[in-house]
């Protein structure tokens, strides 16, 4: 397993790192304030969560809790998530991601976190597959997905994963040298063969799962199932495809 990325040095020296958390939100209005809630603020300096074009009350309601609201009017899980890095300041230094529809507990960031913020590891991914509640409350299609994309993952480029988890954090430094780029369902994906071809260090942590509040807009749909999982494949044999290009580029060295 390669070595972490260095932290910043005051970060080392003991200040103490600077947690943001990214929650990418579409009509989340009656989930969002229970994921704020239940978010443990004295591990996180800073909240953003970025409106992804909703018709309802949940940029209002993220201000109302606190949070900083970024508006990303493309469409797109990626797009979100792409807005949300682009608002993080130079002195913060470790990244949460984590779902606004209340499928996540939030309160596992207390597992999740310590290994990015001591500087074990560079990337820490929630599993939902290790806990029989969190699988039995992922969709069929959800769970079969998963499973197809840590086989291939597995086979094609020898990464060990149970999951395409979206709650997960990274170091900052180690976020910017991914250069990520997906905009839509192939976002969690690209991150885990980025990390990767990067030769990040990454941990596996179970975390608990729950049936999110209102209908999914991926797995939620036929349509949505069955886009989201042309593109994970996609994303994944492109990847192979390219294997030798994307492991030479490296956002952090222009």
């Amino acid at each position: 397993m390669s070595s972490p990325v260095q932290r910043p040095a005051d970060a080392a020296a003991g200040a103490g790192p600077r947690v943001v958390a990214i929650i990418p939100v579409f009509n989340e209005a009656a989930s969002l304030p229970l994921v704020l809630a239940e978010l443990p603020r004295e591990l996180v300096h800073r909240v953003v969560v970025v409106d992804n074009a909703s018709t309802d009350a949940s940029a209002a309601l993220a201000r109302a809790h606190g949070a900083e609201v970024v508006a990303e009017p493309r469409r797109g899980y990626g797009s979100a998530c792409l807005a949300g890095i682009a608002a993080l300041r130079a002195d913060e230094d470790v990244v949460v991601f984590l779902d606004g529809d209340h499928s996540d507990y939030p309160d596992d960031l207390r597992d999740l976190l310590p290994p990015v913020r001591d500087g074990e590891v560079d990337l820490v991914i929630g599993t939902r597959m290790r806990h029989r509640e969190s699988r039995a409350a992922l969709l069929p299609q959800a769970r079969f997905g998963n499973q197809l994309a840590a086989l291939l993952m597995r086979v094609l480029f020898g990464i060990r994963c149970s999951d395409l988890g979206p709650f997960r954090v990274i170091s900052h430094a180690a976020l910017r040298r991914l250069g990520m780029t997906d905009r839509d369902f192939g976002w969690t994906v690209e991150m885990q063969l980025r990390a990767h071809l990067r030769g990040l260090c990454v941990r596996e942590i179970p975390v608990r799962y729950r049936k999110r509040i209102g209908q999914s807009k991926i797995t939620g749909t036929l349509s949505g199932t069955l886009r989201a999982g042309y593109k994970i494949l996609k994303t994944i044999f492109v990847y192979r495809w390219r294997l030798r290009q994307i492991a030479s580029e490296d956002p952090a060295s222009r």
